[in-house]
């Protein structure tokens, strides 16, 4: 038997999480089922959607339960297994994560090839993060030849690759925003970014216009709020935006008031199409074919903020959730 530990929900959170919304405990990992395997969790991902399956409400996914275990993807070596569909030494991704040990069906898990990239690869650029960039940017709001493209959030986990994959793609110039003036230069030199908005500096729609005076034509949108209402008063004719996140509103305590400005998107013969990742599972192979390619040439920078052991978890999450990261945040366990 083996000692587990897993972080659980203490509390509902009200506002901004709190450590103390967050609890450590042990356990004793069970007794493997036919068809099941015991994955040792190496990676764990902490994402802004968890906020709100902290909630006590309904969300588009389960909330968490007070009390249990929480859940999300991690990556992890499989120590024991009842299936002959993946054996011991596999490495898989799942969705039992901030735990140390993950006993699930061998069905839940999928295998991964760590030859094509590290274990860790597969919870960022090449799983829901980097799709989800990559489907924004083919499917939601597609990229044309010559379009200017905003990006909220750049510097993170998403943005960051939405901003390389649009030049990619045909954009002409990629503006993106993201916290302070050491991330917001990290844009340009590291991420390939032709202007850097720091929000934090003034108003996003003042400086948005100075990046682009003759408008966008497309907006990533990650954040919702100031910046939402800044894109659709620079949008073109025809502009797009594809509404993937708002964290802007994540801890908020009340109804969020929506943009004064929407009804312009009716007088730009513009689009604004929301997207949930998981309906756009079936272009995986297309993105990670591809991405895999670009990692290998250098064409495709990642960057990764990492703590270490599980009990940093919720730490982790916070800073996340208060834009301390570069790239995408992993708890290294």
């Amino acid at each position: 038997m083996y000692a587990n530990r897993e972080i659980r929900l203490a509390a509902h959170p009200v506002g901004e999480p709190r450590p103390q919304d967050f609890e450590l405990a042990t356990t004793e990992v069970p007794e493997l089922a036919d068809g099941q395997i015991l994955v040792r969790n190496t990676w764990m991902s902490v994402d802004p959607y968890m906020r709100e399956r902290m909630n006590d409400g309904e969300s588009y996914l389960p909330p968490f339960r007070l009390g249990a275990p929480m859940d999300g993807s991690a990556v992890g070596e499989v120590i024991d297994s009842r299936s002959p569909d993946v054996p011991v030494g596999s490495t898989v991704v799942h969705f039992l994560g901030w735990r140390e040990y993950a006993a699930l069906d061998a069905a839940e898990a999928t295998v991964v090839d760590t030859g094509l990239a590290p274990a860790e690869a597969y919870l960022g650029v090449l799983g829901t993060t980097g799709l989800t960039a990559y489907a924004a940017l083919t499917e939601v709001a597609p990229v044309r030849q010559g379009d200017v493209v905003f990006v909220s959030a750049a510097a993170g986990a998403v943005g960051s690759i939405a901003g390389q994959l649009a030049r990619m793609l045909g954009a002409s110039r990629v503006i993106g925003s993201a916290g302070g003036p050491a991330k917001a230069g990290r844009l340009l030199t590291d991420f390939g970014f032709d202007a850097a908005i720091d929000h934090r500096a003034g108003s996003v729609a003042d400086r948005l216009a100075e990046a682009a005076p003759d408008g966008i034509d497309l907006y990533v949108d990650l954040v919702g709020g100031d910046h939402l209402v800044a894109a659709i008063g620079a949008l073109r004719d025809g502009g797009r935006i594809a509404m993937v996140g708002a964290i802007s509103a994540s801890n908020a305590t009340g109804p969020v008031s929506g943009p004064g400005n929407l009804f312009e998107l009716a007088a730009k013969n513009a689009t604004l199409r929301g997207m949930l990742v998981n309906s756009y599972f079936h272009l995986f192979p297309e993105w990670i074919g591809k991405a895999a390619g670009w990692l290998s040439d250098g064409s495709l920078r990642t960057e990764l903020t990492v703590a270490e052991g599980i009990e940093q978890a919720p730490a982790a999450f916070l800073d996340m959730m208060r834009g301390g990261n570069v790239g995408k945040m992993l708890v290294r366990l």
